[in-house]
């Protein structure tokens, strides 16, 4: 099926590709169809892209690269919304705010997305310990990557 996105235009995807948010994600909690779809192959960065909407795209990235002691527990809560029966089948990513330069962009560190990829199942986690890592985290260590 195709779909119409924020940023790619529109894009054939199938309903394998779909990963279901039960909770929508903040902000928008009626969304929970979307999709991960790759940007660039030399930039850690993906789209987060609703299936019902066009205009609700969300570019991620993996924290790790940027912040590799980048780590947090999850709840008992969060384990049964995802799914997941063991922790290798979870990947992690932070909503990006990109702007006009890459190296004023910020991620978000203290509500990371994570993803049951066998699962295709999701949910942005707000930690509970605000003050372990902040809303916005610079992406200045990828600047010279920059093409």
């Amino acid at each position: 099926m195709k779909i119409a996105t924020k940023f790619l235009g529109e894009v054939e995807i199938t309903n394998e590709d779909v990963i279901t948010f039960p909770e929508g994600i903040p902000g928008f909690p009626d969304v929970t169809k979307f999709v991960l779809l790759p940007l660039d192959q030399d930039l850690p960065l993906a789209l987060l892209q609703a299936t019902e909407s066009a205009e609700l795209g969300f570019i991620v990235a993996y924290p790790f690269v940027f912040k590799p002691d980048y780590a947090f527990d999850l709840s008992m809560e969060d384990s049964e919304v995802l799914v997941a029966e063991r922790e290798e089948d979870l990947v992690t990513y932070a909503i990006v705010t990109l702007k006009e330069k890459l190296s004023e962009s910020t991620m978000n560190l203290l509500a990371p997305v994570v993803i049951s990829m066998k699962k295709k199942v999701g949910k942005q986690i707000v930690l509970s310990d605000s003050k372990a890592y902040p809303l916005r985290f610079s992406l200045s260590a990828l600047e010279g990557s920059v093409k």
